[in-house]
């Protein structure tokens, strides 16, 4: 590339053979063996001045190789890192020479920014030259007019079949650069065109309680798919946008399939249920979908992250009536929520709850901070604590009213306070906070009410004062009711019975928990 932009090459490597390749490429060659000083030889080619620019391609633990870099630049000339080396600088290397230090973010301007990569937001030319995609594009320009080519870095090739060889030569001694997997030509072709893949053979899935699983992400895989499969569903096709994440769960956990063809997946009439664990702004897509092909849903909270999402979401429900729905609030399946709810099944006087959330902070370049697909915090998830509200009080919520911090000017909706009143009188406070320390329990629940006191704190413990025949109780685990849940739902589908939280309830919070999150966007507000 630097040669072809007219550049003056040198090429340092330890390696003999890639000095050589790099001659035969154009540069001037130095090899950095014992005893060659390889700064002075570079300042020798450059006739003392020193090079414009050092690219530093390695990978090290170590700073040498900066220091070597700082030594053999001209003066007010530029080290740029572009592999990995140790950061600890000699001041007098840059200082003297005035040297300019970057590090090279992989591809260019634009990685890591979802805005770039995922939606396509381009950086305007004029004042980013240079962005990921416009690289990719001159070096492909470079390769067809012949003034770069990539094929003497081509060291092996080896059939898809023998990829565990290629594996052998990168981990062995035998000297390698780039390696090559070819795939046979028809029938290549024809296994890409394949975009579902048994898992196990000889398998079939019937009865009730076939599962369509969509997303294949790291809490679907380490919390809800085991306690579908211990509820006793029948794990048939795991399907996700790619692929790879659904064949690898689908294999760790039992799946008969992996595919992505999720649409085929909805018309497969032996599958009776859907379970949704994709991110947030899928999910009303999906619950429409799957219920507009008949099946069972439970989705992973939240519902909808818009009013107009939650209308469809309802229409959708009203049209399939005899499908059951279903949403991951499974905090009100805590077993010491459900004995907190017991206790208060007596009570005639108003309830007054305290739900205080420790969430620790999320970037907010995080996908779950993105409004587009993530909607927030108090949607994605203080949602729950809206729901334990609604399950703990026992009544319809008839009014919100949300707080938020605010940062330069700007609402913040994880650090917020949210109140909701209830139609039977009852008051809850949920302080959903993401400035505090880790190391303090991440969630407490305080019930008070009628001269009487409960207090869960975490998961882990419950407290009791002045409630008769309620026990203080200290679990060896911490249990947040997803086994519970997941078991409640796949028995109702099963024989036959109710959705395990009612489909009016599930609308009436996720509609609350939209106007929560409208009302912090806003910088707070009541409803």
């Amino acid at each position: 590339l630097a040669r072809a932009a007219g550049c003056q090459v040198i090429g340092i490597d330890r390696d003999a053979r890639r000095v050589a390749l790099a001659q035969q490429n154009g540069a001037k060659g130095v090899i950095a063996s014992e005893g060659v000083d390889v700064a002075q030889a570079v300042l020798g080619v450059t006739g003392g001045i020193g090079v414009d620019v050092v690219l530093l391609t390695l990978a090290t633990d170590s700073s040498d190789p900066v220091h070597a870099a700082a030594t053999m630049a001209r003066k007010r000339g530029r080290v740029v890192l572009i592999g990995a080396a140790g950061l600890t600088l000699r001041r007098d290397d840059f200082y003297k020479k005035e040297l300019s230090l970057q590090v090279s973010c992989s591809y260019g301007p634009g990685r890591y920014d979802s805005a770039h990569e995922e939606k396509g937001i381009d950086y305007p030319a004029p004042f980013v030259r240079w962005t990921e995609g416009r690289n990719f594009s001159a070096v492909l320009d470079l390769m067809a007019d012949g003034s770069v080519d990539p094929m003497p870095l081509v060291s092996h090739r080896f059939a898809i079949a023998d990829a565990s060889r290629a594996y052998e030569v990168v981990s062995g001694s035998e000297p390698s650069l780039g390696i090559v997997l070819t795939y046979p030509g028809d029938g290549g072709a024809a296994k890409k065109s394949q975009r579902t893949v048994v898992l196990r053979s000889g398998v079939t899935s019937k009865g009730k309680g076939v599962v369509g699983w969509i997303g294949a992400g790291n809490f679907a895989s380490r919390m809800l798919i085991p306690a579908f499969a211990k509820a006793g569903a029948h794990l048939d096709t795991i399907a996700s946008a790619g692929g790879v994440s659904a064949a690898t769960v689908g294999l760790k956990s039992g799946f008969r399939c992996a595919t992505t063809d999720t649409t085929a997946m909805l018309s497969d009439e032996a599958i009776d249920t859907v379970v949704i664990t994709t991110r947030h702004d899928s999910h009303a897509d999906w619950v429409v979908a799957a219920l507009k092909a008949g099946k069972h849903v439970f989705v992973e909270k939240p519902l909808a992250m818009t009013m107009a999402d939650l209308d469809r979401v309802r229409q959708a429900s009203v049209a399939a009536s005899s499908q059951l729905i279903c949403v991951g609030f499974n905090r009100r399946f805590a077993p010491m929520v459900v004995e907190a709810r017991r206790a208060l099944d007596a009570r005639r006087e108003p309830l007054a709850l305290s739900i205080m959330i420790n969430a620790g902070e999320i970037p907010a370049e995080h996908w779950t901070q993105d409004r587009d697909a993530g909607g927030g915090r108090i949607v994605g998830e203080a949602c729950h604590f809206i729901d334990l509200s609604r399950y703990l009080a026992g009544s319809p919520i008839s009014a919100i009213d949300v707080r938020t911090a605010r940062r330069t000017g700007r609402p913040v909706d994880d650090i917020a306070m949210i109140q909701l009143g209830f139609e039977d009188g009852s008051v809850a406070a949920v302080h959903y906070l993401a400035n505090g320390s880790r190391s303090f329990p991440k969630e407490r629940i305080e019930l008070f009410f009628e001269g009487k006191t409960l207090r869960i704190d975490n998961y882990r413990k419950l407290l009791e004062w002045g409630v008769p025949g309620l026990a203080t109780r200290w679990p060896k685990s911490q249990d947040k009711g997803h086994a519970a849940l997941a078991a409640a739902f796949v028995d109702a589908v099963q024989r036959g019975g109710e959705s395990p939280i009612r489909e009016e309830e599930l609308l009436e919070v996720s509609e609350w928990s939209v106007r929560a999150a409208e009302l912090a966007s806003a910088g707070g507000g009541s409803a």
